[in-house]
């Protein structure tokens, strides 16, 4: 997120906070949920449409796996990234900094 302008930057943690307080019922137009456990924020500045990939861990923990921008649907790969990145962390969250 560094690289990104100031003002996005701003878009996208102002979603992250929203995630934060409002987690599964967080809905469209601001999160999607894609597909196997993975969803996405979806904030947009400029007309750049940015994209954070995240998913849910037992019942409070939401996981940030990556985000990139895009001009049509998130690619599959990106979507496969976030699902093998889940599939690591469930294997071994304290890895990950879980302190649970």
């Amino acid at each position: 997120m560094n690289t990104l302008p100031a003002k996005a930057q701003a878009k996208c943690l102002a979603q992250l906070r929203l995630l934060r307080s409002q987690g599964h019922e967080l809905r469209r137009p601001i999160a999607d949920f894609l597909r196997d456990g993975i969803y996405e924020l979806r904030p947009t500045y400029h007309g750049v449409h940015y994209r954070i990939l995240y998913f849910f861990s037992r019942r409070n923990v939401i996981v940030i796996s990556h985000g990139l921008s895009k001009e049509s649907g998130v690619p599959a790969v990106e979507i496969n990234r976030a699902i093998e990145r889940r599939k690591k962390y469930e294997t071994n969250p304290k890895a990950y900094g879980w302190k649970g």
